[in-house]
């Protein structure tokens, strides 16, 4: 099998593509409002209570009803997949990658029409669907291809007389909870690396995007995978998430969000329940607070750039935003300044429309948080731009810097998951590395310098899962730059990477004398 490199982005410059996008959020436009069931055992169970998703740019606008498990039906998803497992596990390794591969090419013939989903549901702007749906087919062809290097495990030593193996089994049952932020990469990542490491699922979306993630589940059935491997089960957190997390036949759980929920989890998960025979295994990716660092010998038109576009794509709503610029006090006031011209040039509105940068926030709670937060750094820091939010018709918040903050004010400190960067200065490099490690996260950062010394220290002390260099701190790509992070970021599972899949799986090992 050729080796993979990732799906290129589209190029939206050239007016065929430009065209075949409109076309495809045309005809998305025309799914609207249509119902989606639970899935179980392949079954579909439509139920009264429902999760309506709606245009977070578009309040008006429902993109469509979302039938909700309750526990009776988690209980049944739990069932089917227990009893799937034991076939399931007995498939070859590339018997099951080969329904990824499927999968994967599928999803790249609808790739404008999941992004289009993404663009309405997730409130995407258009390269940013872009590059979260290339990112799923990313994770499918990765994943699959590590399946197929791991299947034989690894050598291990035989003395004579005997023959010793190692090789790696599937685990069991896990219950994947996925994140609104990349609604289609981290949900169809999680849930695929689980899959086709042998293990079945019950998949709990998030709510404000349930939508695409049913729109997977078709793709995946449609792409062969058997009955009973994915269930489909939508819901509450309070009612059916704590019921699988406890449940003592749960075998693991993939968790992608915020640190306080993600915790709870860690927490629940090391409980022994009445029946269970293992320690349940987390997997956990729970955000950042990341600092973009910038010394007096950096190209300063690059640290800008790489400051406000870490800042303020997909609207900050990314664990991995650069919502920090830690800056050497020599150049500080000439970083800023560029910074908030460049983002002055930022347009805001429908992401539908290619020309808008920045689209809305994700509903309105994550609206009344952020709006709250800018009202702390009106108190704790120098407003530079933005500080406006408008919620009227959808949730948009204007891109807002605030300069001049301690370094250990909550501006600096907490995940805000929203539009605001803030700016503070630094007196030396040992300074800056002081700084840029003093939060609880540790998942991305990035250094902006020409000076080789500091680049080599950086490496070494900037205590980060994914660190850059004279770039953003966002964008890693499958395969490229595996991706996790320390501390409260999460358990440093690095998806995407060569050892993801193994989180998913047990070795075991084999000794026959001879």
């Amino acid at each position: 099998m050729k080796p993979y490199t990732h799906e290129p982005f589209t190029n939206f410059a050239e007016e065929k593509n430009k065209q075949a996008f409109q076309e495809a959020l045309n005809y998305v436009q025309s799914q609207l409002g249509k119902e989606y069931p639970v899935i179980i055992g392949g079954e579909s169970i439509h139920t009264d209570k429902k999760i309506t998703s709606i245009n977070p740019a578009n309040k008006e606008e429902v993109i469509g009803q979302v039938s909700m498990a309750d526990q009776e039906l988690a209980e049944k998803a739990m069932q089917e997949a227990l009893t799937t497992f034991e076939t399931w596990k007995k498939w070859k390794p590339e018997h099951r990658a080969n329904i990824i591969f499927r999968a994967a090419a599928m999803l790249r013939r609808r790739k404008h029409e999941f992004s289009a989903y993404l663009v309405k549901e997730a409130g995407k702007p258009w390269k940013e669907a872009d590059a979260d749906t290339a990112e799923a087919i990313d994770f499918l062809e990765y994943y699959g291809r590590q399946m197929l290097r791991i299947k034989e495990g690894f050598p291990v030593n035989s003395r004579d007389g005997e023959f010793n193996q190692f090789h790696y089994i599937p685990l069991g049952v896990g219950i994947i909870i996925s994140p609104f932020n990349f609604p289609l990469a981290i949900m169809a990542g999680t849930t695929v690396a689980a899959i086709v490491s042998g293990n079945t699922v019950l998949l709990k979306p998030a709510n404000s995007t349930p939508v695409v993630a049913a729109k997977f589940v078709e793709l995946m059935y449609e792409a062969g995978l058997p009955k009973g491997v994915l269930n489909f089960v939508p819901g509450s957190g309070a009612q059916i998430g704590d019921y699988l997390v406890d449940h003592p036949k749960t075998r693991f759980v993939s968790f992608t969000g915020s640190r306080e929920v993600g915790c709870r989890i860690n927490e629940r998960a090391a409980k022994i329940n009445p029946g269970q025979i293992w320690i349940k295994r987390v997997i956990a990716e729970m955000g950042g607070k990341d600092t973009v660092v910038v010394d007096n010998d950096a190209d300063l038109d690059l640290a800008a750039a790489s400051i406000v576009y870490s800042a303020f794509g997909f609207s900050g709503q990314k664990c991995s935003a650069g919502s920090r610029a830690v800056i050497h006090q020599d150049v500080y006031d000439v970083v800023l300044e560029k910074a908030v011209a460049l983002t002055k040039t930022l347009t805001i509105g429908n992401p539908e429309d290619l020309n808008n940068y920045m689209g809305p926030v994700i509903d309105d709670k994550s609206f009344k948080k952020i709006m709250n937060y800018i009202e702390v750094g009106k108190e704790e820091g120098r407003l530079m731009t933005g500080g406006e939010g408008d919620d009227s018709k959808g949730y948009f918040i204007q891109p807002t810097i605030f300069a001049d903050l301690d370094e250990k004010s909550r501006l600096m400190q907490e995940e805000i998951f929203g539009p605001v960067v803030a700016f503070c200065k630094a007196r030396d490099f040992d300074h800056m590395m002081t700084i840029a490690n003093n939060t609880d996260y540790g998942l991305t950062g990035a250094l902006i310098t020409n000076n080789r010394e500091h680049i080599e220290r950086a490496r070494e002390e900037f205590h980060v899962g994914n660190l850059y260099f004279n770039r953003g701190c966002t964008g890693a790509i499958v395969g490229y730059q595996p991706f996790g992070g320390f501390n409260m970021s999460g358990t440093d599972s690095k998806a995407g990477g060569p050892d993801y899949l193994l989180l998913h799986m047990q070795a075991k090992t084999t000794a026959e004398t001879l």
